[in-house]
């Protein structure tokens, strides 16, 4: 019996024994398996992720390309960047190596305590930028005192430049860093400094002028820290924009706006090739690249003749009688008015009991359609208004480039206002009175155009009706491709009519050519360079019965805010019209006193810059040495 039991006992053993034995030889086998299979079948694979721990591949960034003017002139290139770097860990006290710093270059406390912060939040390894924008002389400085600066070293990297300053900040714009709302996955955009165009042209060909990111290999330990770079692949730098401003004629059209708050353009009637696009005061686009202080973004900020402003585009004004033309040839095509038709001015026009005044307190006496524009008579345009009605006006002033956005893609371009019934009930909530159709035939009342706008109307009236639209960019040229091809311009006709075109020019012919036009004093003299224009003066505020009575103050007399705007546009050579202009001067009272000689200045420059252009070129057109 004893034997039974431990003979099946040393049998259950003996499986026991068998079961596990077998269990750890199935196991030995899976793990050898294993093995083989990462060993054999797999060491490619993972050799290659073992590399791709020690290799890195990073991102450079490209040079950002340059803006030019027409005729290649810079207008945004990149310069060398003085940066100080530190590397926390080859400095046993960064705080006293910072205070050595200080001795010798401008630095804040706010920026010594990001330094400090940024060096806890980083890997010792890491550089931490100082200070950038460094001049020559503060490199010397630190350069000669380096043994005294353990862990501190100067980086040269990029920053833009404007060589132009303030005379095209608005037009070129300026960069800056990338904010959280601006990332958009491109790799580029994550890179530590990197700036994108925030306003201006930068922003608008902000795409083609990034270019594309290189990369460079490099060996990296353990802990991330760079032990050799292995290869460098460059990027490809961005695209050179080319714009059709002329720069030298835009720094002389802001020197003749310097001191003023107001805006002037000047754009080809054929090709609407924008030459110059001028706003006033500016700013130094440069101090963006620098770095602005709080205090200097407070002053551009609360400055009351906005600097940030791009008037050219964005500023908003009633255009007063540099409106009448639209109104005249409104008129004319319905048939209110003809060429002959003329109406007696005694000063002022009875209308919806109200009484609606002429400029000119005294009246004009008869005048005709002519004489009107000439002399800017608000009594022929109220009653050619009255006549006309609203609805054919406002569809006038659309086809001559108001009440909507011109394409130039600047994001601060404003669409202005063309007042209709319709309008008036969205927008105001009442009907609309025939009193405003009165004073929206002056170019007052809801009305509302940019500079822009107004040289748009005007290249139209000079071109004989073609509407043109206008252009800023000639080219986006890839890098090393030098020549920007011709511009192209097919426009539309207007289908305005050609015999009421050419009355409307000989009225603003009239307007600076003859001894009654109300810019006789500013026309331009030299022969065959003769501008037509039309003067305006645009109502801030109404004038009250009691002003009329007494008589109105003289507009310097009056306070900045209160004066009315100045405005002018103009159009030459009157033979053969090329360039057209719109100067608006915030509260600058007359348009015949403050716009006009400022328009004439300018397109004589404009005109005289081709004759020096012909000058310089030989017979062939080639263009001559020397």
């Amino acid at each position: 019996m004893i034997f039974r039991r431990e003979n099946d006992a040393s049998r259950l053993f003996s499986r026991r024994a068998a079961v596990l034995g077998g269990g750890q030889a199935l196991l030995l086998t899976a793990l050898v398996g294993r093995l083989y299979q990462l060993q054999v079948l797999e060491a490619d694979r993972y050799a290659t992720l073992a590399d791709e721990n020690r290799i890195n591949i990073r991102l450079i960034a490209p040079p950002r390309g340059p803006i030019v003017d027409r005729f290649g002139r810079p207008l945004a290139v990149n310069r060398e960047n003085y940066r100080i770097l530190v590397v926390p860990e080859q400095t046993t006290d960064l705080e006293a190596t910072l205070d050595r710093l200080v001795r010798l270059i401008r630095l804040p406390a706010y920026e010594q305590r990001r330094v400090l912060r940024e060096a806890r939040r980083k890997r010792s390894f890491v550089p931490v930028k100082v200070r950038e924008n460094l001049t020559w002389e503060e490199v010397a400085r630190v350069e000669v005192n380096a043994p005294s600066l353990p862990g501190v070293r100067i980086d040269v990297g990029q920053r833009r430049y404007y060589p132009y300053g303030s005379d095209l900040a608005h037009l070129v714009g300026y960069v800056g860093p990338v904010t959280e709302a601006e990332m958009t996955g491109d790799p580029l955009l994550e890179l530590p400094g990197f700036r994108v165009g925030k306003a201006g042209m930068e922003r608008v060909h902000d795409k083609a002028l990034r270019g594309e990111g290189g990369t460079r290999q490099v060996e990296v330990n353990a802990v991330g820290r760079v032990i050799q770079e292995l290869s460098r692949e460059p990027g490809r730098p961005g695209a050179r924009v080319m714009l059709t401003v002329d720069a030298a004629l835009q720094a002389r059209a802001a020197d003749k706006l310097q001191g003023e708050s107001a805006a002037a353009v000047v754009m080809d009637v054929h090709s609407g090739e924008v030459l110059t696009l001028a706003s006033s005061p500016g700013f130094d686009p440069n101090a963006f690249s620098h770095g602005m202080s709080e205090t200097e973004w407070q002053q551009l900020v609360n400055n009351e003749r906005a600097p940030l402003n791009n008037k050219a585009i964005a500023g908003r004004y009633a255009p007063g009688s540099t409106f009448k033309m639209v109104t005249a040839l409104a008129a004319l095509e319905t048939g209110a008015i003809t060429p002959e038709t003329t109406v007696f001015c005694k000063g002022h026009m009875e209308f919806g009991g109200q009484r609606f005044h002429c400029w000119k307190a005294g009246g004009h006496g008869r005048m005709n359609l002519k004489s009107a524009i000439q002399q800017s008579c608000d009594v022929f345009f109220y009653k050619a208004a009255k006549r006309t009605g609203i609805d054919a006006i406002a569809a006038m002033a659309e086809r001559f480039g108001m009440g909507h956005k011109l394409g130039l893609a600047l994001p601060s371009e404003a669409a202005g206002v063309v007042p209709t019934r319709d309008w008036k009930r969205a927008n105001q909530g009442t009907a609309w009175q025939r009193g405003e159709t009165l004073v929206t035939g002056i170019g007052q009342g809801y009305l509302l155009v940019t500079p822009l706008q107004l040289a748009v109307m005007t290249a139209r009236l000079a071109n004989g009706g073609v509407a043109v639209e206008p252009r800023l960019t000639r080219a986006v040229l890839d890098p090393g491709t030098e020549k920007a091809p011709d511009p192209a311009a097919d426009f539309p006709d207007m289908a305005v009519d050609r015999a009421s075109l050419a009355r409307v020019q000989a009225g603003m012919d009239a307007v600076t050519n003859t001894p009654h036009g109300t810019a006789y004093g500013a026309r331009i003299r030299a022969e065959g360079e003769h501008m037509a224009g039309k003067t305006g003066t645009a109502q801030v505020r109404r004038i009250t019965m009691q002003e009329r009575r007494e008589g109105v103050r003289e507009y310097d007399e009056l306070p900045w805010e209160k004066r009315p705007h100045a405005l002018f546009v103009a159009y030459a050579p009157v033979a053969a019209p090329r360039y057209a202009c719109s100067v608006v001067v915030e509260h600058g009272g007359s348009g015949s006193q403050a716009a006009a000689p400022i328009a004439r200045d300018i397109l004589r420059a404009t005109q005289e810059r081709d004759r020096e252009r012909d000058q310089a070129r030989g017979p062939d057109g080639t263009r001559r040495r020397g």
